[in-house]
């Protein structure tokens, strides 16, 4: 048995299983996955892996991601506490010799770059992807300002003028809101 199966067979033998089961029992007709108020099936999963076109992604990225999942995982934490935890035990048994603390240092030091940039990497991205919804959400809404629609790459005198413009909309929706008694 292994201790963490999320580690497994790529890193996701437990998400592959509930998703083959799920694929079974909605071919056998099974009703457990339909929603029993509506009669609908409930919406699939939208993690990245799960994803059309995921595969689609540059390597590097998926792999990324793939870190990124892994690493999310409690047990993934609580694992890294075990290994902090025996390097101490170590150390207490070993004297702390001079190497021990440059092991440590160089290893933390290391996993902490990896993490930060898996870390902006993955953020960068689903940042991306729900300002696409929001720009998505602005021109479908007739009448949005569409001069929002990409206000991130605008230039800096663009934003603050929008940023007064708001300012003065909210300081009209305060003057203008009475209290009720």
């Amino acid at each position: 048995m292994i201790p963490f199966p999320f580690l497994a067979a790529g890193g996701h033998l437990l998400v592959r299983r509930a998703a083959r089961r799920d694929r079974t029992s909605t071919r056998a007709g099974s009703e457990a996955s339909v929603d029993r108020m509506s009669g609908q099936e409930p919406p699939r999963s939208t993690s990245p892996r799960h994803v059309p076109g995921g595969r689609e992604r540059h390597w590097s990225s998926r792999f990324i991601h793939r870190v990124g999942d892994i690493t999310a995982h409690a047990s993934f934490g609580l694992t890294a506490a075990f290994i902090t935890l025996l390097w101490l035990f170590s150390g207490l048994l070993l004297g702390f010799p001079a190497w021990w603390e440059t092991v440590l240092t160089t290893v933390t030091a290391t996993i902490t770059l990896i993490m930060v940039f898996v870390i902006q990497h993955t953020q960068a991205r689903q940042q991306a992807a729900t300002q696409r919804k929001l720009d998505e959400l602005l021109r479908a809404l007739p009448t949005a300002d569409n001069r929002l629609i990409a206000v991130e790459a605008a230039p800096d005198k663009e934003l603050d003028d929008l940023a007064d413009r708001n300012l003065t909309h909210r300081e009209q929706a305060v003057h203008n809101a009475t209290p009720q008694p």
